[in-house]
């Protein structure tokens, strides 16, 4: 049986992460250090599109447990996995609510929390930059060289795995998250910066990966089930 499954319209995986970033360049070089501070800031709005656009993770997944018809272990593991995942990132982006409310950050935690700030990424590396590198190897290795090698059955892996791997459509995604990365540290040789915080733009876009694979993968599940 066809299914009616329509596809995600690119408008979402190519014209709105291309459009953003070059409005994020242009910002770049046209607007002052002051402002782009305020705008990469803890409430501003980069901080505050990476929560929401988490939520949005969430959302999907909860879907998935609520409404499927396709759910096997590996993808209740996979779905429970990608929700814990953004709940976590989620709060912390706004320190489990302190960004909103504004509560004083209790002494005790002040003495491990390098920002001053009640979330666990400010307290180790291993809350922080290890689980993002290991997000921006899945992102760059997952999208960029695997599914190559599996559509060459040069990667042996069975079909149930297979579908795990990123959409093509997320290919522009995936570059918007390297590319710029590449070009910061080629221009840090010389001294010159083009972000005022990298970082910050790096994970709204990792961010919004995430949401949208979780998207089409949830379409690819359901127009395999109907065919």
């Amino acid at each position: 049986m066809l299914t009616s499954e329509k596809p995600l319209s690119s408008i979402f995986w190519f014209w709105i992460p291309v459009i953003a970033m070059t409005i994020q360049a242009i910002l770049e070089v046209t607007v002052s250090k002051e402002i782009l501070s305020g705008l990469h800031s803890e409430n501003g709005p980069h901080e505050l599109l990476e929560f929401f656009i988490l939520v949005g993770g969430l959302i999907v997944c909860l879907k998935y447990f609520l409404t499927s018809e396709y759910k096997s272990r590996l993808m209740n593991f996979w779905f429970g996995l990608a929700f814990i995942c953004c709940f976590y990132v989620a709060g912390e982006e706004i320190s489990w609510g302190q960004h909103v409310w504004d509560w004083a950050t209790p002494d005790y935690w002040n003495g491990v929390n390098d920002q001053g700030e009640t979330n666990l990424h400010n307290t180790s590396s291993w809350f922080d930059q290890k689980p993002r590198l290991i997000l921006l190897l899945g992102i760059t290795v997952g999208t960029l060289i695997l599914p190559h090698l599996y559509e060459r059955r040069k990667l042996p892996l069975p079909s149930s795995l297979g579908i795990l791997l990123p959409s093509k459509k997320l290919t522009v995604i995936a570059l918007l998250v390297v590319i710029p990365q590449l070009i910061e540290k080629l221009f840090e040789a010389f001294n010159v910066s083009i972000f005022v915080r990298f970082s910050e733009v790096q994970e709204l876009y990792m961010f919004y990966f995430v949401f949208l694979y979780l998207i089409l993968l949830q379409i690819e599940l359901r127009k395999q089930k109907n065919t």
